[in-house]
C-alpha cells in the first residue's frame, strides 16, 4: 500500500474553472487538498473558506478523510434554483435545451 494518495481539487467560478492534481499523503483531509491545490489564488475574488465543499457529488465537511481517487468540488451558490429557470423558460415557450442554442 503506497504512503500517497492521488485526487483532484476543482472549482468553477463565473468565469473559469480550475481542476488541479496532487498527490497527498495518506490521511488528507479536505482542507488538505484545498489548501495545497493553491486554487484560491485563481479566484482571489471568491471566499472559498465559506463555501460548502463535497466529494464526487456529495457534500463533505473539510475534515473528512480523502481515499485514493477523490475529487474534492468547491461549490459556489447558485445564481437561481434549476426549478425556477425551468419555470421561466417554460413561461417564456423554451427549454433548457432550446435557451442555449445562439
Amino acid at each position: 500500500m503506497s504512503d500517497e494518495i492521488k485526487v483532484e481539487v476543482v472549482y468553477a467560478g463565473t468565469e473559469t474553472q480550475q481542476l488541479v492534481g496532487l498527490m497527498l499523503s495518506r490521511g488528507a483531509r479536505v482542507r488538505d487538498a484545498i489548501e495545497k491545490s493553491g486554487i484560491a489564488t485563481h479566484f482571489p475574488d471568491d471566499d472559498l473558506d465559506a463555501l460548502e465543499v463535497g466529494v464526487w457529488g456529495r457534500i463533505a465537511t473539510r475534515d473528512d478523510l480523502l481515499e485514493n481517487g477523490d475529487r474534492v468540488e468547491i461549490y459556489r451558490p447558485l445564481a437561481m434554483d434549476p426549478r425556477e429557470a425551468r419555470r421561466r423558460l417554460a413561461a417564456a415557450g423554451e427549454t433548457m435545451a432550446s435557451s442555449d442554442k445562439p
